[in-house]
C-alpha cells in the first residue's frame, strides 16, 4: 500500500509537469492518468479499516502504569468470527434486498431495453480526459501584402478520354435498392400506423366498456343506498309512532288511576269529618242519638255495599286495562322484530 501511494505521488507530479509543458506530453499523460485511476481504485478496495476499541495494541486504564505491548500483533479469533458473522450477514441482507427489489419487466415481443441516461444533462462517459490546445497569435502587419497562393509547376503528360452515356451510372440498375428501400420502409410504416390505429381503436372499446360497466355499478350502489335510506326513515317513522301510542296509553292510565284515587280519598272524606266534629262535640242535635241508633247503621251498610261495588268496579277496570296494556306491548314487539327482520 505504501508503494501505491508513492506510485500515485509520482504519477501526480508527472502529471503536474506535464501540463505545464503545453500539451507536448498529452498521450503520455493519457497512460499515466489512467494507471492512476487504476492505482487508486485499487488502492481503495485494499484498504482495510478496523475498530481501535478491539485492538491490543491501543493502551488501556491508566496512563502512568506500565503496560507491556506484544511483540507480534496476532489477531483475536473471537474479533474474526465476528467480522465473519458480519460479513456473512451483509451479504444475507444484500442479496435478500435484490430479491425483493422490483425486476424491470421484459420487453414485448420484437422490442428491446436500452440503457440511457436519467441525468437531467446528458454527458459523454469516456476514460480518455478532453485536453485542448489554445493558443495566441499577434496580427500581421498592415503594410506587408498578401501572401500569394503557391501553384506547383506542371510536370508530366495531359491524357484525356471519353465515357459514354451510361458506363458510370445507370439510373435503372441503380434505382433499384434505393426504390425497394424506400417502399419497404413506406410499408412498413404504414404497417406501423394501421397496428396503432386498431390498438387505439381495442383500447378505446375497452374504456368504453369499462365506463358503462363502472356507471351500471355506480347506479346500482345509488339504488341500493338510496333503498337503504327509504328503510331507516320508515323504521324510525314506526317506531316513532309507536313509542307515541305508547306515552299516550301511560297518560290515559295515570289520569284513570288518579280520577280512582280522587273518589275514593272523596267518598270516605265527609263521613270522617262528620265523625271528627261529633267526637269534638259540636253537634247539640236533640235528635243525635236517634240518628246514631238507627240510622247510622243503614247508612254503613249502605256505604260499605257502595264501597265494595266501586272497589269492585275499579279492580275489574284496573284489569281490563292492564290487559289491553299487554296486549298492545305484545303487539308492538312483534311489529318491531317484523321490522328488524325485514330490514336484515
Amino acid at each position: 500500500q505504501g508503494s501505491n501511494l508513492r506510485t500515485l505521488y509520482q504519477l501526480s507530479s508527472i502529471v503536474v509537469v506535464a501540463s505545464s509543458s503545453g500539451g507536448v506530453l498529452l498521450p503520455v499523460l493519457e497512460s499515466y492518468c489512467m494507471h492512476l485511476n487504476e492505482l487508486s481504485s485499487s488502492c481503495r478496495t485494499k484498504r482495510h479499516y478496523g475498530n481501535i476499541m478491539y485492538d491490543r495494541r491501543v493502551v488501556r486504564g491508566n496512563t502512568y502504569a506500565k503496560h507491556i505491548i506484544p511483540t507480534t500483533a496476532q489477531p483475536d479469533p473471537a474479533e474474526i468470527r465476528r467480522q465473519q458473522a458480519n460479513r456473512r450477514r451483509a451479504i444475507a441482507r444484500k442479496q435478500a434486498r435484490e430479491q425483493f427489489r422490483p425486476n424491470t419487466p421484459e420487453a414485448l415481443e420484437g422490442r428491446k431495453h436500452t440503457d440511457v441516461q436519467t441525468e437531467l444533462y446528458l454527458e459523454e462517459l469516456s476514460n480518455i480526459i478532453a485536453t485542448t490546445d489554445i493558443e495566441c497569435q499577434t496580427d500581421p502587419f498592415l503594410d506587408r501584402p498578401a501572401t500569394p497562393l503557391f501553384i506547383p509547376a506542371k510536370s508530366g503528360k495531359d491524357v484525356e478520354t471519353q465515357i459514354e452515356e451510361g458506363e458510370l451510372f445507370d439510373f435503372d440498375v441503380e434505382v433499384q435498392p434505393v426504390l425497394e428501400v424506400l417502399v419497404g420502409k413506406t410499408i412498413e410504416q404504414s404497417l406501423l400506423e394501421v397496428m396503432e390505429e386498431e390498438e387505439l381503436a381495442c383500447l378505446k372499446a375497452q374504456q368504453r366498456a369499462f365506463e358503462e360497466l363502472r356507471n351500471n355499478e355506480l347506479a346500482e350502489v345509488q339504488r341500493l343506498q338510496e333503498m337503504e335510506r327509504r328503510h331507516n326513515e320508515e323504521k324510525e317513522r314506526r317506531i316513532a309512532q309507536q313509542r307515541e301510542v305508547l306515552r299516550k296509553e301511560k297518560e290515559i292510565a295515570e289520569k284513570i288511576a288518579a280520577r280512582a284515587y280522587t273518589q275514593q280519598y272523596l267518598a270516605g272524606l265527609l263521613p270522617a269529618v262528620f265523625t271528627s266534629l261529633r267526637s269534638h262535640g259540636y253537634f247539640y242535635n236533640p235528635v243525635e242519638k236517634d240518628i246514631e241508633t238507627n240510622f247510622f247503621p243503614w247508612l254503613m251498610d249502605e256505604v260499605n255495599n257502595r264501597v265494595e261495588r266501586r272497589c269492585t268496579a275499579r279492580e275489574i277496570l284496573d284489569t281490563m286495562i292492564y290487559d289491553v296494556t299487554q296486549k298492545r306491548l305484545e303487539r308492538f314487539n312483534e311489529e318491531e322484530r317484523q321490522l328488524e327482520k325485514s330490514d336484515s
